[in-house]
C-alpha cells in the first residue's frame, strides 16, 4: 500500500491534485438535478423553511457517508472504490456484483441522463436535425458521450483539465444565478400550491440525495491521487462541503425571486428567477449554464466511472480486457470504450429525467449501505490495520449514514413500485444475471485452474 502504483508500467500514476479532486466532485455533484428537482422538493415539504431545511439536511447526510468512504479509501487506495471495500469485507462475489451493476447499468445510465440533459437545452439554444422525432437531442447526447469519452482515452491530463475548466464555469454560473435570486425584486401575491398535509420527506430525500450523487467519486480513483492520506478527506469535506453551500443559497435565491408558490409550481425555475433581472436573456443563458453543468457531470461520471470497471477487469480474469491500462495514453482505454458504448445506447432510448432515476436509485442504496456496513466490518477484522484517516464521530457518523441509506433503500423500492413496477424487474434482473455470470465464470475459470496444474 505505501509503494505507488506511478512506479510500476502500465498501472495508474498519482497525478490529480487536491484542485483536481474537488473539481471532479463538484463537478459530478452539481449537474442539472438543483434546476429540476428544487420544485419537485419544495412541493413534497409544503413549506419554504422545509425546502432550504431539507437540502442542508441533504448536505449533512452526504459529508456523513463522505467522512465514512474517506476512511475506506485512504486505508485501501486502489482504484474502484466500493468494489474494494465489498470485496474485502463480504468476499469475491459481492464485490462482483457492485462492479456488474455499475457496467452494465447504475453508470452507462447516469452518463446517459446527464448527456441527454445537456441535448435537451443544446437544442433549445441551436435546433439540429427535424423536430418530429427527436433526433436533434439524441445527436447531441451521442456527440457529448463521444467526445468527452475520446478526450479521456487520450490521457488522464486531458480528462482533468477538461473537468477543472467546466467545474469551475459552472460554479461561476451558480453563483451569478445566485446573486441575481437575491438581487430580484421579490413577487407579488402568489397563489400558492396546496401542499401536503405532512411534508412527504422521503420522496423529497430521493431527489435532494440524487442531486447530492458524486460526494463519493473521489474513491473510485484513490490510486491517482496525490498524498492520499490527506488530498482523499480534504476533498471530500471541501467539495460536500461547497455544494451544500451552493445548494442552500441557490434554493433561497429560488424563493427570494419566485415565493414558494412560484418555486414549487416552476417548470424552468432557473429560467424564471433570471428573467426577473435579464428578461430577454434568460432563456439562453440559464440554456447554456445547464449544458456546461451536465457536460462537467458527463465528464466526471466516465473519468471515474470507467476505473470501477478497470477495477473488476482486475479481480476477475473473464473480464480481464477490462482491466488494462493503456502504457502510452496511461488511461483504461477498453473499459472506457466499454462504457461509452453502452452509455450512447441508453442515450438512444432515454426517457423522462425523473423516471431514470428509479431504474438505478435501489441498486445505488443498496451498494450504499453494503460500503457503509464494510467499514464497521473491516474495522473489527482488522483493528490494527493502517488508518491515515479515522472518521470523525466513529461509530455514530457511519452508523447515520448506514441509516440513512436504509431509508432511502426502502423508500426507493416503496416508491418504484407504486409509479415503475417496471424499474424493480430491471434492477433484480440485472442483479440476478450478474450471479449466473458469475457463477458460471468463476467456476469454469476455478475448474480450468484446478485441471491444468502448470
Amino acid at each position: 500500500m505505501t509503494s505507488g502504483p506511478e512506479d510500476r508500467p502500465g498501472q495508474p500514476k498519482r497525478q490529480l491534485s487536491l484542485f483536481d479532486c474537488v473539481c471532479l466532485i463538484v463537478g459530478i455533484i452539481v449537474g442539472a438535478g438543483i434546476y429540476r428537482s428544487s420544485p419537485t422538493v419544495a412541493q413534497a415539504m409544503g413549506s419554504a423553511t422545509g425546502s432550504v431545511v431539507i437540502w442542508l439536511v441533504g448536505g449533512i447526510l452526504a459529508l456523513a457517508g463522505a467522512l465514512s468512504y474517506a476512511e475506506l479509501a485512504t486505508c485501501y487506495p486502489q482504484e474502484g472504490g466500493d468494489y474494494v471495500y465489498l470485496r474485502r469485507a463480504f468476499g469475491k462475489a459481492v464485490g462482483f456484483l457492485f462492479g456488474w451493476s455499475q457496467l452494465v447499468i447504475v453508470r452507462p445510465a447516469d452518463i446517459a441522463i446527464m448527456a441527454f440533459v445537456f441535448a435537451e437545452y443544446a437544442q433549445a439554444i441551436y435546433p439540429i436535425g427535424p423536430q418530429t422525432n427527436n433526433l436533434g437531442p439524441r445527436i447531441y447526447a451521442v456527440a457529448a458521450v463521444v467526445i468527452l469519452t475520446s478526450i479521456n482515452i487520450l490521457g488522464v491530463r486531458q480528462g482533468k483539465w477538461t473537468q477543472n475548466i467546466l467545474t469551475v464555469a459552472k460554479v461561476l454560473g451558480l453563483a451569478a444565478v445566485v446573486i441575481v435570486g437575491l438581487l430580484a425584486p421579490r413577487p407579488g401575491p402568489v397563489q400558492a400550491l396546496a401542499g401536503p398535509a405532512t411534508p412527504a420527506i422521503s420522496l423529497a430525500l430521493i431527489f435532494v440525495l440524487f442531486t447530492f450523487g458524486g460526494w463519493n467519486e473521489m474513491a473510485y480513483v484513490a490510486a491517482e491521487v496525490r498524498d492520499p492520506a490527506k488530498n482523499i478527506v480534504k476533498a471530500m469535506v471541501i467539495g460536500t462541503a461547497l455544494v451544500t453551500g451552493l445548494y442552500v443559497l441557490v434554493n433561497i435565491a429560488f424563493l427570494n425571486a419566485l415565493g414558494f408558490g412560484g418555486l414549487a409550481g416552476s417548470s424552468a425555475v432557473a429560467v424564471e428567477t433570471v428573467r426577473k433581472v435579464l428578461p430577454s436573456m434568460a432563456a439562453k443563458v440559464v440554456a447554456a449554464l445547464i449544458c456546461i453543468s451536465a457536460l462537467g457531470a458527463v465528464n466526471g461520471l466516465i473519468f471515474t466511472g470507467a476505473r470501477i470497471s478497470y477495477a473488476l477487469g482486475q479481480g476477475h480474469k473473464a473480464f480481464g480486457p477490462l482491466g488494462l491500462w493503456h502504457q502510452r495514453l496511461g488511461t483504461p482505454l477498453t473499459a472506457l470504450a466499454l462504457q461509452g458504448l453502452l452509455s450512447i445506447a441508453i442515450a438512444l432510448a432515454s426517457g423522462s429525467f425523473f423516471q431514470a432515476i428509479l431504474y438505478t436509485a435501489p441498486v445505488v442504496w443498496l451498494f450504499f449501505l453494503g460500503t457503509g456496513m464494510s467499514l464497521f466490518v473491516l474495522r473489527f477484522r482488522q483493528p490494527l490495520g493502517p488508518r491515515p484517516y479515522k472518521v470523525f464521530g466513529y461509530p455514530f457518523t457511519p452508523a447515520v449514514f448506514c441509516l440513512c441509506c436504509g431509508f432511502m433503500l426502502v423508500s426507493c423500492i416503496r416508491y418504484a413500485l407504486a409509479n415503475r413496477p417496471a424499474a424493480m424487474i430491471v434492477l433484480a434482473g440485472v442483479l440476478v444475471v450478474g450471479m449466473l455470470v458469475y457463477n458460471l465464470t468463476e467456476n469454469r475459470l476455478g475448474s480450468s485452474r484446478r485441471g491444468n496444474p502448470g
